[in-house]
């Protein structure tokens, strides 16, 4: 779980910067506009909309792209999209076992989009509830170091139902159950910490241990699917050491 969790990290803050900022940005909005829908246009009453905005504030999306996701997703303007989410299941290079998350208004494209990605670069569909059983909820808040300590970020988290504090190099993550994650994050609010993401993602229940080329492979394919409009979350249980993520960063 580190190794992925690190990876992601790092391939976040590079995106903030890169040329796929714009498909970020349409990714991030999509979670605005389906928050917004689900639970009403109120970040206070909202907290899936909540964190859903303050991820892609931290993520330099303009505020009047926010606002006006938020509008279409509660009905207050027209133009929002029928979003359905759809869960695929795969596996990568060394039977990495993988879940790809689709955010789509279009069931056909997406099923092709994800299959595409997958047979070019070394992975295969697999049926349903192949891998799904590998992974579980988890809650997870990633807070950037500063000057904060882990056990700073302990103290502050303990008490509201955190299980773990994992160090990710510039960050810290506090892993949590999924209905103990609003009060994790309130807690860390309380404390002054802040954060750059609060989110439930799915979380390897095992891993697999991947030496350097096959990383590269799985990140290769990881990518590519990411690079698809309709995919908003890849989930995968592989598992890298510090030296190996060394040697890919290099």
């Amino acid at each position: 779980m580190s190794g992925h969790s690190k990876w992601a990290t790092t391939k976040h803050k590079k995106a903030v910067v890169d040329a796929k900022r714009g498909k970020m940005f349409a990714k991030l909005i999509k979670n605005i506009e389906v928050a917004a829908r689900t639970g009403g246009g109120d970040p206070s009453g909202n907290p899936t909309l909540y964190d859903a905005i303050q991820k892609a504030k931290k993520s330099s999306v303009p505020n009047d792209n926010i606002n006006n996701a938020v509008k279409r997703g509660s009905g207050l303007e027209g133009g929002g999209a029928d979003w359905q989410t759809i869960m695929y299941e795969g596996y990568g290079p060394n039977g990495v076992a993988l879940l790809i998350e689709c955010l789509t208004d279009n069931r056909n494209r997406a099923a092709t989009e994800v299959r595409t990605a997958l047979t070019r670069n070394g992975g295969t569909f697999a049926d349903a509830g192949s891998v799904s059983y590998l992974f579980n909820r988890k809650g997870q808040v990633i807070i950037p170091k500063a000057e904060l300590s882990e056990d700073d970020v302990m103290l502050a988290v303990l008490e509201a139902g955190a299980e773990e504090i994992n160090d990710l190099g510039d960050s810290f993550e506090v892993v949590s159950e999924p209905t103990d994650l609003i009060a994790v994050r309130n807690a860390l609010q309380a404390a002054g910490i802040e954060y750059d993401s609060a989110e439930s993602p799915l979380v390897p229940t095992m891993t697999v241990e991947l030496d350097e080329e096959p990383a590269r492979k799985t990140f290769k394919l990881i990518d590519a699917l990411d690079d698809c409009d309709d995919v908003q979350n890849v989930y995968a249980n592989f598992d890298i050491s510090d030296e190996v993520m060394a040697l890919i960063d290099a």
